[in-house]
């Protein structure tokens, strides 16, 4: 079987074989005519996520072109210290706690989505379910109305969605400027829109997250309206993909499996532990960048000062050095220490939801339907983008439990 590492469908079909050929075609390589570094080993990938003083995560110090021409101050993109003083701030809105306390809305929603689909047998698990869920529930955190929802779904799609595998050397500053037009137009949309949410949310505070945002400070002072703007896009975006694509993930690991998923239906306290092998199988993130800050090895190879670099993170969660056996997807593989959210500082805060609108989603599936399987009629689908993986559409065949 010829596979293209590289190609998001072989991907998709094939992970443990893609991601093995990366890996065995580093450890560490350099694309000229890109300008991109690469590593694939978890050591690594996970040394590039850990040291944020040799290994920055700020592109408007060391991007030649940032994407975003005027600075905004986003957890994601920021160093130490403000970006220690900025997850501080917003962390208060996902402390266990408050994250707990969302889970009887969170099953409340899935029983929705799935009472509009049990009679017809058949549904979309990614346009009827894992793609509304993450939305509706990111939504009502921030006080959106439920008739913006849909446009929420639009900007999120257009931030992370490219032709990634039309990208070649020649068309490359084409496509770097495409991206940027893309992002920057919904940028500028959605920061109008928070804007008008921001001014009512000053006159009429309420207990949404913007509100809380609002009535916060760092040393003493408010935090200025870009940087609530700023985080509340990226909490649209991120807040939902991650969800979305690791549901997809789970339904396609689950279906490859087929004892798992009966073996689930029959233990749901295993439903958590699955959860991660299907991060570490399909991670919904394939590779996260970072910024050389000085002349580093890396690799066994000296990477200078300015360099962008992709550590790929699907390809160390199949690093043998670290998963024994990293073919097999094993629901009760023990220890898990895959990279899908990070790590180090920048691990993801959204984790902790993301992890409980799987456990609630899937949990209540397996209550609810039985004999599910993909419909393979049709032939499999992926998300265009740079970075997120997962199929664009997942049809799947149930019969509903009495």
């Amino acid at each position: 079987m010829a596979i293209n590492p590289r190609s998001l469908l072989d991907q998709l079909r094939y992970p443990h074989a893609c991601f093995t050929a990366l890996r065995e075609s580093g450890p560490i390589l350099y694309d000229e005519r890109l300008k991109v570094w690469e590593v694939f080993n978890y050591e690594d990938v996970r040394a590039l996520l850990a040291n944020h003083e040799l290994f920055s995560s700020d592109n408007y110090r060391f991007a030649p072109e940032p994407i975003i021409e005027e600075r905004d101050s986003s957890i994601i993109n920021t160093d130490p210290p403000l970006h220690r003083q900025l997850r501080n701030l917003v962390s208060q809105a996902f402390t266990p706690r408050a994250i707990n306390q969302l889970a009887p809305r969170i099953a409340d929603i899935t029983n929705e989505l799935l009472d509009a689909v049990i009679e017809r047998g058949s549904m979309d698990i990614i346009g009827d379910l894992a793609g509304a869920l993450p939305i509706i529930v990111i939504a009502e955190m921030l006080g959106i109305p439920p008739s913006d929802r849909m446009q929420f779904k639009q900007w999120s799609d257009a931030i992370v969605i490219s032709e990634y595998e039309n990208i070649k050397p020649e068309n490359f500053e084409a496509y770097r400027e495409q991206v940027r037009r893309t992002v920057r137009s919904t940028l500028d949309d959605i920061y109008r829109y928070f804007k008008d949410i921001v001014a009512e949310r000053r006159r009429n505070p309420g207990s949404d997250l913007i509100s809380a945002l609002l009535a916060s400070e760092i040393d003493g002072a408010r935090l200025p309206e870009r940087d609530i703007l700023s985080f509340a896009a990226l909490l649209l975006v991120a807040g939902n993909i991650t969800t979305t694509n690791l549901l997809g993930d789970a339904l396609l690991c689950f279906d490859e499996n087929p004892e798992v998923m009966e073996r689930l239906k029959h233990e749901p306290q295993l439903i958590p532990s699955a959860i991660e092998e299907v991060l570490r199988y399909r991670s919904p993130v394939t590779m996260i960048a970072r910024y050389a800050t000085q002349d580093v090895e890396l690799a066994g190879r000296t990477v200078p000062r300015g360099a962008f670099i992709l550590g790929w993170v699907s390809s160390a969660n199949h690093d043998p050095a670290q998963f024994p056996e990293p073919e097999r997807f094993d629901i009760e593989r023990t220890p898990n220490r895959h990279l899908s959210f990070g790590h180090g500082i920048h691990f993801c805060l959204g984790a902790p939801l993301a992890r409980l609108e799987a456990r609630i989603a899937l949990t209540i599936l397996f209550e609810r339907l039985q004999d599910i399987k993909c419909i393979r009629d049709e032939e499999l689908e992926t998300i265009h983008s740079t970075f997120i993986y997962g199929p664009r559409q997942l049809p799947i065949a149930f019969t509903a439990r009495s």
